[in-house]
C-alpha cells in the first residue's frame, strides 16, 4: 500500500498528506495517533502539536512561518493560520562537508555535443538572430517566417489546418461542432541536417528606459551570442538606439577576448530600404548557415555539461519528489566535473543560512548575502516582500508560505559545495554548484540561466507549465503521475514513483541524468523544444518576484 503521510525532516512539527485524509480519520505516526480535524487533501500538511498564536512551524527542518492562530493537532495548515517567517543569516566560519553520490555507473559516459573553438560543448546548434532595440522586431518576425517555413523549423501544431477546416465548413454552410482537431502531418525534412533550429531574441528593449537597461541587455544579448549552443549570431540594429552596436560587441569581447564565430551586422538606417536590409539579412545569415550545418556532433565528457535547475508552477510534492530527484541529479553531475546554475533568489528565502555556510570561499558568501540584501531591500522598497512570492496556484496546491516553497525550491540545488556566486548574466566558470541571481518569475530566471551558460535547464512543475528557452533545451520534470497523465504534451519525466514510493529519489535522480545525456546527445527532443516554447523575457533589475 502506498504511504499516506510523510514527516520531511525529524526537526518538523507538521506532516505532508500524501494521499487525501478525510475528517476524523485516525494517522498513526511514531507511535502517536492524529485524528484528522478537517478534510486534508494531498500535498496540504497537518499540525502536529496543539500550538498557540505565535509558535513557530518547521518544515524540511527550518522555520517556515509562525502560527496566527491556534491550532489542534491533526489540523491543516493554511494561509488563515500560518504567516511567513524566516531565521535571520549571517557569514559564520563552517567547514561544510559533502560526500558526493557513486558516479561509478556513469565513468566513461559522453553526450554528442557541438565543440566550440573556445573549448567549450554544447547541447544543440542554433543560428541566432538578435535586434539591439524593439523596433527591429517586426523585421525579426518577417525575416522568421520566411527561414522557419522554408528550411523546415515551423512549429504550427495542427491548427492552422484547424481553422481553414472551419473557415470551410463555415462557408459550406456545416456545422462546426463536426470540425476535429487533426493530428499534424510529419514535418518537411530540413535541408540543414546539422542546426538545430533558427532563433530570434525579440523583446522590449534598447532604447527608452533608462542607460542601465540598455547596459544590462546588451551583456545579456552578449552572453547569448557567446552561448555554446549558438553557432552564429545576426544582429539587427535601428542605428540611432541606447544599446548601439559598438556596446553590444564589446561586450562580447569582454565576456569572450578569442569570440570568432560568424557574426553579421545589419543597421537599418544605414540601408538603402527595409526591403534592402531583410534581403541582405536573409541571403548573408543563410550563407552563414551553410557553413555551419558543417558541423557535427562529437563526443565530450559529462564534465562538459552545464544545467540550470528550475521550478515552476510548483506544488505540494514539488519540494519531496521532483526537486530533491533533480538535486540528486545535479549531485552526479558536480562529481562528474560537471556544472549546475541554481537560481531564483526570492525563493531561497529562509534557507539562505544554509547555502552560505555550503560556500567555498568567504568571499562568495559575503557576495551572496549581498545580492540577497539588496533583492530584498528592492522588493521592500516597492511596498511589497519576499513572503508574496507564492502564487494563488502555490498555495492553493499546499506552498502556504514563501519559507515552505524555497525550502523544497532549494532541493532542486543538491548538496554540494556552492563553488560560485554571479550575479545577472555573470558566467559560470567554475565546475561545481554556482548560485545566480534572478528573479523567481520562470522565463526571467530561465533567461538569466542561459546568459549565465546553462546548456540544458532541468524545470521542475507540480501544477504545469509551458516554459522554454530559445538556445538553452528546457526538459520538463513533474512532481506527480496525475500531472505528467493530463499534461503529457509538456512533461518529459515523471517524478511520480517517489511518491507513490515505486522508485527512490536517487533512482529517479540517475533516471533524469540519463534523459539529460540523451537530450544533449539529440537522442531526444524535449518537449519545450519540440513545441517551439521560445520564452525570453531579460530582466530589468526592477521589482520582480
Amino acid at each position: 500500500m502506498a504511504q499516506k503521510i510523510l514527516q520531511i525532516s525529524p526537526e518538523d512539527n507538521v506532516i505532508v498528506a500524501l494521499q487525501n485524509l478525510e475528517k476524523g480519520e485516525i494517522i498513526h505516526f511514531k507511535d502517536q495517533a492524529y485524528t484528522i480535524q478537517e478534510t486534508i487533501p494531498a500535498k496540504h500538511k497537518f499540525f502536529m502539536n496543539d500550538m498557540a498564536v505565535g509558535d513557530a512551524v518547521f518544515m524540511y527542518g527550518v522555520l517556515a512561518g509562525k502560527l496566527t492562530q491556534a491550532v489542534k493537532a491533526g489540523s491543516r495548515m493554511s494561509t488563515d493560520n500560518l504567516q511567513h517567517a524566516a531565521e535571520p543569516y549571517a557569514f559564520r566560519s563552517v567547514n561544510y562537508q559533502w560526500t558526493p553520490p557513486d558516479i561509478s555507473a556513469f565513468a566513461g559516459k559522453t553526450f554528442m555535443g557541438y565543440h566550440r573553438e573556445d573549448g567549450r560543448v554544447g547541447t544543440a546548434n542554433y543560428w541566432l538572430f538578435i535586434p539591439t532595440v524593439f523596433c527591429e522586431n517586426r523585421n525579426l518576425d518577417v525575416i522568421k517566417e520566411a527561414l522557419h517555413h522554408t528550411l523546415g523549423y515551423a512549429v504550427t501544431g495542427p491548427y492552422t489546418r484547424y481553422a481553414q477546416a472551419l473557415l470551410d465548413a463555415w462557408q459550406d454552410q456545416t456545422a462546426l461542432d463536426a470540425v476535429a482537431l487533426q493530428p499534424e502531418p510529419e514535418q518537411s525534412k530540413r535541408p540543414f541536417q546539422n542546426i538545430d533550429g533558427i532563433k530570434f531574441l525579440n523583446h522590449q528593449g534598447g532604447c527608452g528606459g533608462i542607460r542601465q537597461d540598455a547596459a544590462l541587455l546588451s551583456k545579456l544579448l552578449a552572453a547569448y551570442a557567446n552561448h555554446p549552443n549558438v553557432g552564429g549570431i545576426t544582429v539587427l540594429s535601428l542605428g540611432c538606439q541606447n544599446l548601439q552596436t559598438q556596446d553590444f560587441l564589446a561586450d562580447i569581447k569582454a565576456i569572450n577576448p578569442e569570440f570568432k564565430k560568424p557574426l553579421y551586422i545589419f543597421e537599418q538606417q544605414a540601408s538603402e530600404s527595409e526591403q534592402s536590409l531583410i534581403s541582405k539579412a536573409i541571403r548573408q545569415s543563410f550563407e552563414g548557415m551553410v557553413q555551419l550545418n558543417q558541423l557535427t556532433r562529437k563526443p565530450a565528457p559529462l564534465s562538459q555539461l552545464c544545467i540550470g535547475v528550475k521550478c515552476g508552477g510548483s506544488d505540494g510534492f514539488s519540494g519531496i519528489s521532483a526537486n530533491p530527484a533533480v538535486g540528486y541529479c545535479a549531485d552526479l553531475v558536480v562529481a562528474l566535473g560537471g556544472k549546475v546554475l541554481l537560481a531564483e533568489f526570492p525563493e531561497l528565502c529562509g534557507v539562505e543560512q544554509e547555502l552560505i555556510d555550503r560556500c567555498v570561499a568567504p568571499a562568495s558568501a559575503h557576495k551572496f548575502i549581498h545580492l540577497m540584501q539588496r533583492f530584498d531591500a528592492l522588493v521592500t522598497n516597492a511596498g511589497s516582500s519576499f513572503s508574496m512570492n507564492p502564487s494563488p496556484g502555490n498555495i492553493r496546491d499546499g506552498l502556504i508560505t514563501d519559507a515552505i516553497k524555497s525550502a523544497g525550491a532549494a532541493k532542486k540545488g543538491g548538496t554540494s559545495p556552492i563553488v560560485d556566486v554571479l550575479d545577472y548574466t555573470e558566467q559560470a566558470v567554475k565546475p561545481g554548484l554556482n548560485l545566480v541571481c534572478t528573479p523567481g518569475n520562470d522565463v526571467e530566471a530561465t533567461t538569466g540561466k542561459a546568459a549565465s551558460g546553462a546548456t540544458l535547464i532541468l524545470f521542475t512543475t507540480g501544477l504545469g507549465t509551458p516554459t522554454g528557452n530559445p538556445i538553452c533545451p528546457t526538459i520538463k520534470v513533474s512532481s506527480n503521475t496525475n500531472l505528467t497523465n493530463r499534461m503529457s504534451d509538456i512533461i518529459d519525466i515523471d517524478c511520480g514513483p517517489v511518491i507513490s514510493g515505486e522508485k527512490t529519489i536517487a533512482e529517479m535522480g540517475v533516471a533524469i541524468l540519463n534523459y539529460c545525456i540523451a537530450a544533449a546527445s539529440g537522442e531526444c527532443i524535449p518537449k519545450a523544444v519540440q513545441l517551439g516554447q521560445d520564452d525570453f523575457i531579460p530582466w530589468k533589475r526592477g521589482v520582480s518576484l
